[in-house]
């Protein structure tokens, strides 16, 4: 009787796991099917590298958001946010239709307010960090991408003085650490992110950050490339 009854049980057990996993695959089908979609139309060469912010998420740069890394969203209303290091803040909001396709022409314009580290007395920070998509935080303000600041023909210049940098990425945990520079010093900032939860994103990614031309005010130069 005892062995009959845990038969019961175990079927009991596993037709109910099975009937979770159907209704979660039904459900993600039912949310797959009704999809919208981001498409960013001809993108110029500073729009490509350019951070994306959705409702204040940071999801990646313009670049790599096609094919199938695309940007699919709810229906709704979403705020989208892109921004570069040296232009103003590109802001639009859009209405998502399930199914459809919304199509955006980022148009990046220089901030006249943004003043470039003069060459001559800057340091310069070349990245090495993996993975290389993750986004670049000089003193809390967004400067591009690692893959940016590669190589010694793409180094990061930086005013002399003391910098707060954060490199992050949904999903890792964020890097965090502060530079004292000196005038024409050469840094190589060498890391890698340390795997985690969505949750550990840092605040810099999930909220809506001073834009990269917020900061820079006439005679306080901070980044060029």
């Amino acid at each position: 009787m005892l062995i009959r009854i845990a038969k019961r049980v175990a079927c009991l057990t596993v037709l109910t796991g099975f009937c979770g996993l159907f209704l979660f695959q039904s459900l993600a089908h039912a949310q797959d099917r009704i999809m919208g979609q981001i498409q960013f139309m001809d993108p110029s060469k500073v729009a490509k590298t350019s951070g994306v912010w959705i409702d204040g998420q940071y999801v990646g740069f313009v670049g790599e958001l096609k094919g199938s890394n695309r940007l699919r969203l709810l229906p709704g209303d979403h705020d989208i946010t892109v921004r570069q290091a040296g232009y103003s803040d590109f802001n639009k909001k859009v209405v998502v239709e399930p199914r459809a396709v919304v199509n955006v022409r980022v148009s990046m314009e220089r901030d006249p307010r943004f003043v470039y580290p003069d060459r001559k007395t800057s340091s310069e920070v070349r990245l090495d960090v993996v993975p290389t998509r993750a986004a670049v935080f000089l003193d809390d303000v967004y400067v591009g991408t690692v893959d940016e600041y590669y190589g010694l023909q793409h180094a990061m210049l930086v005013a002399p003085g003391k910098h707060r940098f954060k490199i992050a990425l949904p999903g890792f945990r964020t890097f965090e650490t502060e530079l004292v520079l000196f005038p024409r010093q050469k840094f190589a900032l060498r890391t890698e992110l340390a795997g985690g939860s969505i949750n550990d994103a840092d605040p810099i990614i999930r909220s809506d950050v001073p834009g990269a031309s917020s900061s820079a005010r006439e005679g306080d130069p901070k980044t060029a490339r």
